[in-house]
């Protein structure tokens, strides 16, 4: 499947145009009286002939050709300073009941100046055994790790993502959250730690397919599903082997997602990468110190090289985001009708610009933007739809309702 040579299904409705003007060009060439009555003739012969054309119900909607009409673009503004509604990692973490999910957690808490537990975020090892504590407590899975050097994410942002995904999906269902087992998502680039797949099913009951083009981050991937016996049959994961596709290759022929979702490589070279990692760090070191922690020696001068833990191919890509982002994009056109929602993670505002240029191009009936809030920190992530309103609900109807 290419991501560049096909067109959406009911792309080449647009044809239907240009036959029209061919038919009104000759009938501007009937000058005479007689030549007018055979034209009318012609007509009304053709309009006999030509039957009216339908979709089948059961078929999948139509998607309007690219060229028609670029889609306007509406921006949801984040909840300032605040975690979606029904993220449960509002306000601060309740280490008590964390060490008692997980009691390897505790040789890491320590106490702020200000009185309250919390743990040393500069730690990778912490950083790791907090998300350990959060998994066991919030999501029941008893058992995760993942391999050194390999991306450790940060639960609470991973789980706002999500529960705007539901929000998004519930339009399509009267904005009621569809019954759990009835949603399939896929997962772009999963990575070793599995961690959308792993909140997706635990959270919402959603049939999750995560995919990656490491081997070795599949593997880590598997371990952790073997290891946690009631995800069986709830997660899938598939290793890309083409690392230039994104769809191709690991979406069968006729297979539907609800939702597709991705938290892509954001920058766009590895020095890139190295320059923000000196600059986290930097950043952590000082709020160390403000927290009257001892300092890290040497401060940011001995930062790992890719700190935050994190292969090459989780953190960069050539053309960084935009560009990984934009490649979704066109490719998505062509299994346009077997998704409700593709969308994707923007790490930096400055991509939106190329993002937005490609999905005006994309033929897409819908696209937003929706913003979401951690402390100062806004993010946000871009949804686009070839469906029109009335063709969600319809896919609501179908894949959800009376079910």
């Amino acid at each position: 499947m290419s991501s560049s040579s096909r067109c959406p299904r009911g792309a080449s409705l647009a044809k239907s145009g240009a036959s029209s003007r061919h038919d009104s060009s000759d009938s501007r060439q009937q000058a005479t009286p007689a030549g007018r009555r055979d034209s009318a003739a012609r007509k009304k012969a053709s309009a006999a002939k030509a039957p009216s054309v339908q979709a089948p119900a059961n078929k999948a909607p139509s998607i309007k050709a690219p060229s028609i009409k670029a889609p306007s673009i509406k921006v949801t503004p984040a909840r300032k300073g605040q975690l979606h509604p029904r993220n449960p990692h509002r306000g601060r973490y309740d280490m008590a009941a964390l060490v008692k999910a997980s009691p390897a957690l505790a040789a890491f808490v320590i106490k702020t100046p200000a009185g309250s537990e919390s743990i040393d975020f500069a730690d990778p090892v912490a950083v790791k055994a907090l998300n350990r504590a959060l998994l066991s407590r919030h999501y029941g899975i008893a058992h995760w790790d993942i391999p050194a050097g390999y991306l450790c994410p940060p639960i609470p942002g991973r789980a706002d993502y999500l529960h705007y995904l539901a929000d998004l999906i519930s339009e399509a269902n009267g904005g009621q959250l569809p019954a759990g087992e009835h949603v399939r998502a896929l997962d772009i680039g999963t990575g070793a730690n599995l961690i959308y797949p792993l909140l997706g099913n635990r959270s919402f009951g959603w049939q999750m397919v995560g995919s990656d083009i490491s081997a070795q981050a599949i593997n880590s991937a598997r371990a952790i599903l073997s290891a946690n016996a009631r995800l069986k049959g709830q997660i899938e994961v598939r290793l890309q082997a083409d690392r230039t596709r994104h769809f191709a290759g690991i979406w069968g022929a006729g297979e539907r997602f609800d939702l597709v979702l991705c938290n892509p490589p954001f920058h766009a070279s590895e020095a890139d990468m190295a320059r923000e990692s000196q600059r986290k760090w930097r950043g952590l070191d000082k709020s160390r110190q403000q927290r009257g922690n001892a300092s890290r020696k040497g401060g940011a001068r001995n930062a790992p090289a890719l700190n935050f833990a994190g292969q090459a191919a989780e953190l960069w890509c050539p053309g960084g985001e935009e560009a990984f982002v934009t490649r979704m994009i066109q490719e998505s056109r062509n299994v346009a009708t077997q998704c409700l929602w593709f969308t994707s993670l923007v790490a930096h505002s400055a991509s939106l610009t190329g993002i937005r240029k490609a999905l005006k191009r994309s033929g897409a009936s819908e696209v937003r933007v929706i913003e979401m809030s951690q402390g100062q920190k806004v993010s946000r992530f871009v949804a686009w739809s070839y469906l029109t309103p009335d063709q969600r609900r319809q896919w609501g109807r179908d894949h959800w309702q009376g079910k």
